[in-house]
């Protein structure tokens, strides 16, 4: 395999990452929303050095060339790659922000710094400091002996120059860091003053009351600078055959606190010799890692950003829509066994999985509920709905996934609540994640069980359904549901691996299921029958799939594609990948669901999937492809394949020489997610 056939997986998540960065840029876009995505940029970023940044680091350490695994790419070069991008987009991104503010005080709305505060706002600050923020500081006094220096991801570094009376007993400096709480807002409204409305930042209100926060020590100045760790944060399972799986995955995530740093973000103001104490308490022995930047770190919490009632300066709402021919207050599952439903959050409502459940929780002749769980809301009604089956004597099993990234600490929480309520749980297969979205349950019917489920592209999580699109299939088809039922029975018992009819199930089928499907479009093509493949992914990555995409790419097999995020994959190169079109669209909703359509000659076989063509989803992972069989969802899912794909309003150019421009908007601007939205409004008035 030729290097220049793949783009690098890192370098190609960057390019991502700055297409979300192009909508804080976009001036068509609503100003508080642009904050927001700020917000995501700087989260996506942190995710980035803390798993990607800090794997490449772990091979480059272990003084191996990573070259397979990294696409023919040596590590070392692969990270100077990723820190100069990084550098560049960090630069860019401040600049949007400066833009962003100075737009937002022609708005009315001002940040605060603590040097502009009067008197009025002095004893409103005050108050609020006193209330809701000193409680919760953790300040921590700098000593030369070993501390526990725990990963609160941001902290304000402190310097303090001591008068001379007390620089007797301590010396002239004294160094401190204040770990930021995160039960408090990072942006903290004043009472308005008339149509002015001040903001002040959290870091700021504390620099404001240094002298509430260290009034024990005599100091001549003091100054607090904006310092941001990112750690390795890989989960290391150890082999204990002593502890629970749980166990493990507790101490895991407690390692995850104190891994290797792999990045230091910092106020590039700070003095050099406190810089230096802060690298050495945090164990960070190399410049490589530092990445200088403004005054202001952490701006994930721009994600936050509060409304201040100003409908004007943000998106506007899209109510979440009804199925037609089925409302809430039906009985679901009587529906469900009448015909299949095909639901694409969050154009339609997400409460029809929650009803589901609900009813299979209240049935008197639903026996079994079976479920996998791999992000749970917060406060989840999914969950809710389970343990109320567990206590009307149903039998529920459910799957939940312990090393969902980032989200294993409520996943955990979550398994407690249901095993107390009397759920039974499984935790999935040794070395492979289980990440399909699947739940069946079973009605005892006359004499016979009917099976009633669902399958989904998304997590059973509301609060995520309201803004990423997904589509879920509630189906009573028995054949497909048996296939559902043997996952189940995979979970439970490891080794007996089953045969599927309907289902592709990773990671025992999905690498042959699908690359029989691209040579049988293959074959037709160059039979001179229908061939065509569409697809909808998150990712691709896995190069033996690319290889063969490529392959009918030459055999004249058109291949449309919509990528949201990391491509592996060069679109448009004579004799390799002429006949691949590729774009990805970055808007209001994170585009997340997954489809696949192969032509097959004008029977057109479509999917829905939890899986993204990537290596981890096709061998690591348990996932499933489910099969659309009704004719008018197929119709439904290609309608709203073609407005994705019809998009010149928010859809970019993919691994082209002019990366992620946007497509031209010649002739009539379609914006996708607006008209899906109106799509399935027009369906409900037909």
């Amino acid at each position: 395999m030729k290097q220049d056939q793949f783009i690098n997986r890192e370098l190609s998540w960057l390019d991502f990452n700055a297409r979300v960065l192009q909508e804080a840029a976009d001036p068509t876009v609503p100003l508080i929303e642009r904050l927001r995505f700020l917000g995501i940029f700087s989260n996506n970023l942190d995710e980035f050095f803390q798993v990607r940044f800090a794997t490449v680091k772990r091979i480059a350490q272990s003084q191996k060339t990573g070259k397979r695994a990294l696409g023919g790419v040596k590590a070392d070069e692969l990270l100077e790659d990723i820190t100069k991008v990084v550098i560049q987009q960090q630069v860019n991104s401040a600049k949007i922000l400066n833009e962003i503010e100075d737009q937002l005080e022609k708005e009315n709305i001002h940040f605060l710094r603590q040097e502009e505060v009067n008197a009025a706002q002095a004893e409103f600050l005050t108050d609020y400091f006193l209330q809701k923020v000193s409680p919760r500081l953790v300040t921590v006094i700098l000593k030369e002996e070993e501390q526990d220096f725990t990963d609160n991801k941001a902290f304000l570094a402190i310097k303090m120059k001591l008068s001379p009376t007390m620089a007797e007993a301590k010396g002239d400096k004294l160094y401190a860091v204040i770990e930021m709480p995160k039960e408090v807002d990072r942006f903290i409204p004043l009472p308005p003053e008339g149509e002015k409305q001040c903001l002040m930042m959290l870091d700021d209100l504390i620099r404001y009351h240094f002298h509430l926060i260290f009034s024990m020590f005599n100091y001549e100045s003091i100054e607090g600078h904006m310092v941001k760790i990112t750690r390795d944060a890989e989960l290391d399972i150890e082999e204990d055959v002593g502890k629970s799986y749980v166990e493990k995955i507790i101490d895991s995530v407690k390692d995850r606190l104190v891994g290797d740093p792999v990045r230091l973000v910092h106020d590039k103001t700070i003095a050099p010799e406190t810089l230096a104490v802060v690298m050495k308490k945090l164990g960070v022995a190399s410049t490589d890692s530092l990445i200088p930047g403004g005054r202001y770190h952490h701006r994930r919490d721009y994600m936050n950003f509060p409304s201040l009632n100003r409908k004007d300066l943000l998106y506007s709402a899209f109510p979440a829509l009804p199925l037609k021919g089925i409302s809430l207050e039906d009985n679901i599952l009587e529906a469900i066994a009448k015909k299949d439903y095909l639901i694409y959050t969050p154009y339609q409502n997400f409460a029809y999985v929650i009803k589901f459940l609900r009813e299979a929780a209240l049935d008197p002749k639903v026996k079994t509920i079976k479920i996998t769980i791999y992000r749970l809301a917060k406060l989840s009604q999914v969950a809710s709905s389970l343990i109320n089956a567990a206590k009307n004597g149903k039998k529920v099993l459910v799957q939940i996934e312990l090393q969902a990234r980032f989200d294993e600490e409520n996943n955990i929480q979550a398994a407690e609540s249901l095993e107390k309520a009397g759920v039974q749980l499984i935790f999935g297969v040794p070395g492979l994640k289980v990440h399909t979205k699947i739940c069946v349950i079973e009605r005892e019917e006359g004499k016979k069980l009917m099976r009633y489920g669902f399958i989904s592209t998304g997590n059973f999580n509301e609060s995520t359904a309201r803004i990423y699109t997904d589509y879920t299939l509630f189906t009573s088809h028995q054949k497909i549901l048996k296939d559902v039922s043997k996952v189940f029975n995979f979970l439970s018992v490891n080794y007996k691996i089953k045969k599927y009819k309907h289902l592709i199930v990773s990671p025992h089928y999905t690498f042959s299921t699908l690359i029989r499907l691209i040579e049988q479009e293959i074959e037709h093509a160059r039979e001179g029958k229908k061939a065509r493949i569409r697809l909808k992914l998150n990712n691709i990555t896995n190069y033996k799939i690319i290889s063969k995409l490529y392959d009918a790419s030459r055999a004249g097999v058109q291949i449309d594609m919509i990528v949201r995020g990391v491509c592996c994959l060069i679109p448009g190169v004579k004799g390799m990948s002429e006949n691949i079109r590729l774009i990805s669209v970055v808007d209001k909703f994170l585009e997340h669901s997954r489809v696949y359509i192969f032509e097959n000659n004008g029977d057109p076989q479509m999917y829905i999937s939890s899986a993204d063509w990537m290596t981890r989803n096709i061998y690591n992972r348990v996932e499933v492809a489910c099969p659309i069989l009704d004719k008018d969802i197929q119709q439904e899912l290609l309608d709203t394949f073609m407005i994705s794909w019809n998009d010149n309003v928010k859809a970019r150019l993919v691994n082209t020489n002019d990366q992620n421009a946007f497509v031209n908007s010649q002739g009539e601007a379609i914006r996708s997610q607006w008209a899906t939205y109106a799509y399935f409004k027009n369906k409900l008035s037909e």
